[in-house]
């Protein structure tokens, strides 16, 4: 489908694009509710119930790496909708695994193949708009993929109040096969067969190394990565911050975390809507990051004591500054990394994916190194992965230069 024809699909694009980014979100946080019933219906320890959501937290980074350079090489349809049927088997067997051990092996099956929506979406998003169209359109996709990881938990708990865990995955098999079917019947192909490339392994190894030696694209590969491990940060002690810590009821809690998330999103429409095209991107990034390095000194020095007994009331102000950022920050460093990779939008949406989800995952333990009585670590795990992004930022990218030079393009 030529591109201007596939623009005017328009809304539609949108919300399936929204639905494919949303589709993992919701395949991790509809089913934490559901964790203590899993742990007694299959008499299986906590620790190794645990394993079913790293089990798809793995299969998500990895997969990314797999199916991004499918996609430039067979197109964008063929992968996502394999994926897609593959990520609708694996849900409904998740649905009946008699055991621990086969519910981490499908879940693990279930991440790979929901990679699928993440990284495709991002690279049609890529073969559709440039520039500043798609940085309005990134901030647009977050309205929609920012709501999935607020509504997911509250939906899987009415889940349980009608049935039994299982009917957590069987309502993400229905989710996962309706989201296929419009797929088929509406997603055009948006990677024209002169804009791929061949080859096996080694081809698509010596692509994501060349994306990789491309100093800016690195540079804000890891800036948006380090900012999501920041995130990561926050969803992974929050919890204990603001109930155990400040003693708020889980009603609170939810209200709170439901606040941010309206924070993130509402920002990321102010971004798409008036900053950009008026503001360069890379000033919009510069300040997004600032904004989450500043809120995370703030609370490292709040939960330090420097400003004496703080209550929750300044620490949630804090939370909801850097939650907000995030709005700026998240859907600019995928605009400015995919502008540069017109020719390998696929592994270029890879590597950014699955540096988000490796960096995040290995910041997210971190947070409880001292226990569930303090949230400094939570504060200082922030603090360096926004220090360390600003640092990624300004030392790789350089945005002060105006003449860059375009990405470096690879042998086909």
């Amino acid at each position: 489908m030529p591109r201007a024809a596939a623009r005017r699909v328009g809304l539609l694009v949108t919300l399936v694009l929204g639905g494919l980014t949303a589709l993992p979100p919701l395949s991790m946080d509809m089913y934490l509710p559901a964790l203590p019933e899993v742990t007694r219906s299959l008499h299986a320890p906590a620790a190794t119930v645990q394993l079913t959501l790293t089990a798809c937290l793995a299969g998500m980074a990895a997969g990314q790496l797999v199916v991004g350079p499918m996609s430039d090489r067979w197109g964008r349809r063929r992968p996502l909708l394999v994926g897609m049927l593959v990520y609708v088997a694996a849900t409904a067997v998740c649905a009946l695994a008699p055991s621990a051990g086969l519910l981490i092996g499908f879940r693990l099956l279930q991440g790979l193949a929901g990679a699928a929506g993440i990284v495709i979406a991002r690279a049609v998003v890529r073969d559709l708009y440039d520039g500043v169209e798609m940085a309005r359109f990134f901030s647009t996709l977050m309205l929609i993929s920012g709501v999935a990881p607020v509504i997911a938990p509250l939906i899987g708990g009415q889940i349980l109040r009608v049935t039994d865990w299982r009917g957590v995955f069987h309502v993400l098999a229905v989710i996962g096969a309706v989201l296929t079917f419009v797929v088929w019947r509406w997603l055009h192909e948006t990677l024209p067969p002169e804009r791929r490339h061949g080859g096996g392994v080694g081809t698509a190894l010596r692509t994501m190394r060349g994306l990789l030696a491309d100093r800016v694209f690195t540079g804000y590969v890891l800036a948006g990565g380090l900012a999501f491990a920041a995130l990561f940060a926050y969803i992974s002690a929050s919890p204990f911050v603001v109930q155990e810590i400040y003693g708020a009821s889980p009603q609170t809690f939810a209200l709170l975390f439901g606040v941010n998330s309206v924070g993130l999103v509402a920002v990321g429409q102010v971004n798409g809507k008036l900053l950009v095209g008026r503001v360069s991107l890379d000033k919009v990034l510069a300040a997004g990051l600032a904004a989450v390095t500043l809120a995370a000194l703030a609370l490292l020095l709040m939960t330090t004591g420097v400003f004496g007994p703080v209550g929750l009331v300044p620490v949630a102000a804090g939370l909801f500054v850097l939650m907000s950022a995030m709005g700026l920050t998240l859907p600019t460093t995928n605009a400015q990394a995919l502008m540069r990779t017109p020719h390998a939008a696929g592994s270029a949406s890879a590597l950014l994916g699955t540096a988000s989800f490796l960096v995040g995952a290995v910041a997210s333990p971190l947070v409880g190194i001292a226990g569930e009585t303090t949230a400094v670590p939570m504060a200082v795990v922030q603090l360096v992965c926004a220090v360390a992004a600003l640092g990624c930022f300004l030392g790789l990218c350089r945005p002060w230069r105006t003449e860059r030079g375009p990405a470096p393009t690879m042998d086909r």
